[in-house]
């Protein structure tokens, strides 16, 4: 078992509620009930929580995808301070992949290590203790754990408990652990060399501010009504499970649906197999995935072959699939098409936009709260290099393209319409997804010739 799963299982267990108790004498902000769906979010992500025997079609991969490649792939930010500006595009540089992850535990966190680096640690793998009253995480345990051998761990906790009026504190904590799970005895921080730097306890009192950047999805909790993250998916897990099961139907219907050739025996040709001496019957130079012998001839009229070759009803099969992930679409807060064929449905214009609304909105969202988490880093990275007084300036902006494009993109097409750039029917197969004899028949454009 990897490091990381260690992780996730220390914090899903519930013992570690004891553990913490027993180590700082407070208790977390987490329920059971909210950590088993957090960890249920981290398989689903990974692609393990299909069905036993059901292949996962990964959807939740593409959902997380699209949002993160939607929310940021056009986002500009700049720090008027030259120095922490550079910081912070670097600490950047890889935030697509890990908003990922967030996106799908529901909850991340950019934490500084030191003035120019930091690490992103997804819901699944801290421990939250307190959020304030506006849902900001204050205090949290960030667990770290190193295997140095069979039976042998060593696990690090670090706390950071901010108070508005007295600032910041961070403790570090170190265990020896037999299983990488409960805690066991506590050691020095000097038992581990990596950690022998590290200082107990540390207090920042002029750090008012979180000292990290934190992110949630925006999200009602309807798990356990607390602050806690949820996943973008949470609201479609069981279509998605039917979507994992409806393809398992779609490659089983290929998979049955092969063709064969059912061959008496006795036109199989015996043969000895050379490396076990078995003997065996076979149909010289035939294909042996299309050929099966079996005793065909009695009640047959002397035929010896009879094919096997049945009417596919994959039709059926994929559009059961792809109405699924319309209502994954739907339920997510995505667009028709973005996992979807588009191709698939007949959607009005208004349809069409009033989607593209949809995910425009859940974007907007996880933008605005993804706002918050960098101006929070950004400040954390302002303290840790002593930039707090130098007037620095933060800019986070994002591209409204999800409608502002298309829209543009139509008035322009509408406007070689009107100059006789474009014909109508190509409008209409482009805004309203028509093919193109649909669309000309629409057009009433008796003069034009569908093209072959």
């Amino acid at each position: 078992m990897g490091i990381i799963s260690k992780i996730r299982e220390w914090i899903s267990r519930m013992l570690s509620k004891s553990d913490i108790k027993g180590v700082y004498g407070i208790d977390i902000a987490v329920t059971d009930s909210m950590i088993r769906a957090i960890d249920k979010w981290d398989r689903m992500y990974a692609g393990n929580a299909a069905p036993k025997g059901v292949h996962s079609l990964r959807l939740e991969h593409a959902v997380v995808r699209e949002f993160a490649n939607t929310a940021i792939n056009e986002m500009a930010l700049k720090v008027s301070n030259d120095k922490l500006d550079a910081i912070m595009k670097n600490a950047l540089e890889n935030l697509n992949k890990n908003l990922q992850r967030g996106l799908a535990t529901g909850a991340m966190i950019i934490k500084p290590l030191g003035a120019d680096k930091v690490q992103y640690v997804p819901q699944s793998q801290f421990i939250p203790v307190e959020y304030d009253v506006n849902g900001r995480l204050i205090k949290v345990i960030f667990p770290e754990i190193k295997r140095m051998g069979d039976n042998d761990y060593r696990i690090r906790l670090e706390y950071h408990a901010l108070d508005y009026e007295k600032g910041l504190t961070i403790t570090n904590r170190a265990f020896r652990s037999n299983d990488g799970v409960s805690l066991g005895a506590e050691i020095p921080l000097t038992a581990v060399a990596e950690w022998a730097e590290l200082i107990p306890k540390i207090a920042y009192p002029l750090m008012l501010r979180p000292s990290f950047g934190y992110y949630v999805n925006p999200i009602d909790n309807t798990v356990d009504g607390s602050h806690s993250g949820v996943s973008v998916f949470a609201g479609a897990e069981e279509v998605i499970r039917k979507a994992d099961i409806q393809f398992g139907r779609l490659d089983w219907e290929f998979e049955s649906g092969e063709r064969a050739i059912d061959v008496d025996e006795a036109v199989l040709k015996p043969v000895t197999d050379p490396f076990t001496g078995k003997k065996r019957a076979e149909m010289p130079k035939l294909n042996e995935r299309l050929f099966r012998g079996v005793n065909v001839s009695a009640g047959t009229s002397g035929d010896f072959y009879h094919e096997f070759s049945p009417q596919l009803r994959q039709a059926d099969f994929i559009a059961g699939l792809e109405e699924y992930k319309r209502e994954i679409e739907f339920a997510v807060g995505l667009s028709y098409g973005d996992i979807s064929n588009p191709q698939t449905v007949d959607k009005t214009a208004t349809e069409i936009k009033s989607s593209k609304q949809r995910k425009f909105d859940t974007v907007t969202a996880i933008q605005n709260n993804l706002r918050v988490c960098l101006e929070d880093l950004c400040y954390s990275l302002a303290f840790y290099n002593g930039l707090t007084q130098s007037g620095y300036e933060l800019s986070v902006n994002f591209e409204d393209s999800i409608l502002a494009d298309d829209e543009t993109k139509r008035a322009s097409d509408r406007q070689d319409v009107s100059m006789g750039i474009m014909p109508l029917w190509e409008y209409r197969m482009k805004w309203y997804g028509e093919d193109e004899e649909t669309a000309k028949k629409m057009t009433s454009d008796s003069t034009a010739e569908v093209i072959e």
